[in-house]
């Protein structure tokens, strides 16, 4: 028995009957021989944080559009909040933390420059529209290329759970019900604390009935859910929160978004993230050959069409690249002899 077959048997002794293991996943689209070491789910969570798009979460807005300031949350320091609420719970519940982290690591792979605000742009662009959860699913199905090939190869469960991380979807396994939430989790409590940071609200703004029920710091805040979430989950087929912490979450979110993402100081760079998105594919549009060979050739080589492929291109933009190409395709530069 080598490394992998002993801790794949490891999960099945000392897991939950409810957790996932990897010995009895569903599988790769394309089979591949096993690793001696990892497990099929190890495999894919290493898949993730060596992939490009991986990398460049760390220089894609999460609220606040390329801060100057160091403390401010990135893309990228979400994803690995994620990570470490979604490990918390699913260790508490003896469920499966490799497939776990790779979820978490892997849900927002898909998301544009410029936040939400980036996403929002696609999809009224194109017209089959834009989700970040389903472009995080070509990203890692099809745009990343490993050892010369389209796609990370990732297992069903690992792709499942990153196409069903959104509020609105339910995950097959209990893991990526752990992600789902988690995320929630961590956009609201980091998304208050930024904003406080930013002075666009104040500890005082926050309704005391949050306050007291879910603690007054943000760390509180996050240990209250997490503990509530595990205690109302032990034994279940759901990953859940109790109806009053989940009422209480819900409408903290509520709070968020009317005095921190429609708030004109966070949004007040808005229009001019919007002009530069829609001027790059407008340009694309009209001049497709000046795309980078790499996309040239997914479109010669499959059955994509034009707005398909600039969208993979600019949703896959990092916030200084996108304004990089903005400045190359329409700021004159000075003549020089």
């Amino acid at each position: 028995m080598n490394i992998r077959e002993s801790y794949e048997q490891f999960e099945i002794e000392h897991l939950s009957s409810k957790a996932a293991k990897s010995r009895f996943t569903k599988g790769r689209k394309i089979e591949e021989t096993k690793c001696e070491i990892r497990t099929d789910y190890q495999r894919d969570r290493d898949r993730i944080i060596h992939s490009k798009a991986f990398r460049r979460l760390k220089h894609k807005t999460q609220v606040f559009l390329s801060p100057e300031k160091d403390h401010y949350r990135t893309r990228l320091t979400h994803t690995l909040e994620v990570s470490q609420i979604s490990r918390t719970i699913a260790r508490s519940l003896k469920l499966n933390e490799d497939l776990t982290e790779a979820i978490a690591l892997g849900h927002d792979l898909g998301h544009t420059p410029f936040g939400h605000t980036g996403e929002r742009i696609l999809n009224d662009l194109i017209k089959s529209g834009f989700k970040h959860n389903e472009q995080s699913l070509r990203v890692v199905d099809f745009l990343e290329i490993r050892n010369g090939k389209q796609g990370l190869n990732l297992t069903y469960e690992v792709r499942d759970g990153i196409l069903k991380h959104p509020k609105d979807y339910k995950p097959e396994t209990l893991e990526g019900q752990i992600v789902s939430i988690s995320d929630r989790i961590a956009y609201i409590n980091h998304d208050i604390d930024d904003a406080i940071r930013a002075n666009i609200i104040n500890q005082k703004q926050i309704p005391d009935k949050f306050l007291n029920l879910l603690g007054n710091t943000h760390g509180e805040r996050i240990n209250t859910m997490i503990i509530n979430i595990i205690e109302n989950s032990k034994n279940e087929s759901d990953i859940k929160m109790s109806e009053e912490i989940a009422k209480a979450t819900s409408e903290l979110r509520d709070f968020l978004f009317e005095n921190v993402y429609y708030n004109k100081i966070a949004k007040s760079e808005e229009d001019k993230t919007t002009f530069i998105v829609e001027k790059i594919f407008e340009y694309y549009i009209n001049h497709f050959d000046a795309l980078p060979d790499y996309y040239l050739k997914i479109y010669n080589e499959n059955n994509f069409t034009k707005n398909e492929v600039i969208k993979d291109y600019i949703a896959g933009m990092t916030d200084n690249y996108a304004m990089n190409i903005f400045e190359k395709l329409y700021i004159p530069k000075p003549w020089q002899q």
